[in-house]
């Protein structure tokens, strides 16, 4: 399929990935959440914040973000192929690598718009809900061994980043095993890299002592 498809797929995942879920639900309520609690617009600063319901919804709505883009990669492709008949064939969009791999570009840009979204100077979340979404379309086993190991490592030391920078770590690794796409396996090990790199600010305030833990009995 030519580079068009992917461009414009790339280009319509960012944009669903962009939109700031927790920066949006925040200002409803007159709150600015980049300067409260983490600073950060995700699920977790949402719940800190804004309460238990509105973080569910903003989890929700993140992970729907990624798992959406993946199904648009089809859109996208088939509304191409309506449009431009001449250029994309309907064999090229039956070809199951080639539709992967939209797929992965599509899941890939959608997790980089969240985390580096447009409307907010390209500041964004860290990626672990929309990661989530993406996978749960891509790749449901590998995603299946990444959770578990994330209600693991949460339940046995009550930290959201200790459960989510494991989680970011094993889920290349069970794509590899798992999966025989190569482009899926190389982009699942840089968002995962990237998913641990955003929580730098997490594991500074782990060493230091000072990261929030999560009180189950309150």
């Amino acid at each position: 399929m030519p580079i068009p498809a992917y461009i414009l797929v790339a280009i319509a995942a960012y944009l669903l990935g962009s939109i700031p879920t927790g920066y949006l639900m925040a200002k409803a309520k007159g709150i600015d959440i980049r300067s409260v609690g983490s600073g950060n617009i995700g699920a977790t600063n949402a719940m800190r914040v804004l309460g238990k319901p509105i973080g569910i919804f903003v989890l929700v709505v993140d992970a729907l973000k990624g798992f959406g883009a993946v199904l648009l990669a089809g859109v996208v492709a088939r509304q191409l192929n309506e449009f431009l008949p001449n250029v994309f064939t309907d064999e090229s969009l039956a070809n199951p690598e080639t539709k992967m791999n939209l797929a992965v570009i599509a899941g890939l840009f959608a997790v980089l718009g969240h985390n580096y979204t447009c409307w907010l100077k390209f500041k964004g979340g860290k990626g672990i809900a929309t990661t989530a979404g993406v996978y749960f379309a891509l790749a449901p086993l590998s995603v299946g061994i990444a959770l578990g190991v994330w209600i693991l490592l949460f339940v046995t030391t009550r930290y959201v980043s200790v459960a989510s920078i494991a989680a970011a770590a094993a889920l290349p690794i069970a794509v590899w095993l798992t999966q025989k796409n190569l482009l899926l396996g190389i982009v699942t090990t840089l968002l995962g890299a990237l998913a641990i790199y955003k929580h730098k600010s997490n594991l500074q305030r782990l060493r230091a002592g000072t990261e929030n833990r999560i009180n189950f009995k309150k």
